[in-house]
């Protein structure tokens, strides 16, 4: 897991300043585990149908990198099969700089985050954008009908340490933490109301 990720991501100067620093040792034991692809697991399976936003870098025409964030409901991301992953895209502002930065360049990089249990997940591939009815199909949920799909054919993927991400939390989230605090609350001001009844 992460080998093939770490040998695409991994150039000749990133390998002469970890040899410099180091851990050049131990990044290339991992790096001579790389096959054609790191394999996705229903564990990375389950943390992107977790998720409702990723954000997206890709290559401009020019050669500017270029990140975009994708929200949508939860799973909206979502493994199609095997190492193929995908989303539907809806009519927005119409700039489309994705869609042509994949019709020059089709590699990207996908940022995922768990704010809360302090989890990220970064994936990279060769991505496409697709109007074919079956590809819609496979990534589209209930609601309007999706303008493309971008299909993604995962190369690699890296789990990350958690060490330096602050924990978040949504709105959602916190609605669900809070709950049985409020009914309680509600309840205790039922009770205090009754007392102050029974007094006058």
């Amino acid at each position: 897991m992460a080998a093939t990720y770490l040998h695409k991501m991994f150039g000749p100067g990133a390998r002469a300043l970890q040899q410099a620093a180091g851990s050049r040792d131990s990044y290339a034991r991992m790096e001579a585990k790389a096959g054609a692809a790191d394999l996705l697991t229903d564990r990375e399976a389950d943390f992107l149908a977790a998720r409702d936003s990723f954000y997206m870098a890709s290559v401009t025409e020019d050669g500017w990198p270029y990140v975009q964030h994708r929200g949508g409901p939860t799973g909206f991301l979502r493994r199609i099969a095997g190492n193929r992953i995908g989303f539907a895209d809806y009519d927005g502002n119409r700039q489309y700089l994705s869609a042509a930065n994949l019709n020059a360049e089709p590699r990207v990089a996908l940022f995922l985050m768990d704010y809360p249990n302090r989890r990220r997940l970064k994936l990279i591939g060769r991505a496409r954008v697709s109007i074919d009815p079956a590809d819609l199909a496979s990534v589209t949920t209930e609601g309007p009908e999706a303008e493309r799909a971008f299909l993604i054919d995962v190369i690699g993927f890296d789990w990350n340490c958690p060490q330096h991400i602050t924990r978040r939390f949504t709105e959602a989230e916190i609605a669900g933490a809070t709950r049985p605090l409020l009914a309680e609350l509600e309840s205790l001001r039922a009770r205090v109301a009754e007392l102050e009844g029974q007094g006058s």
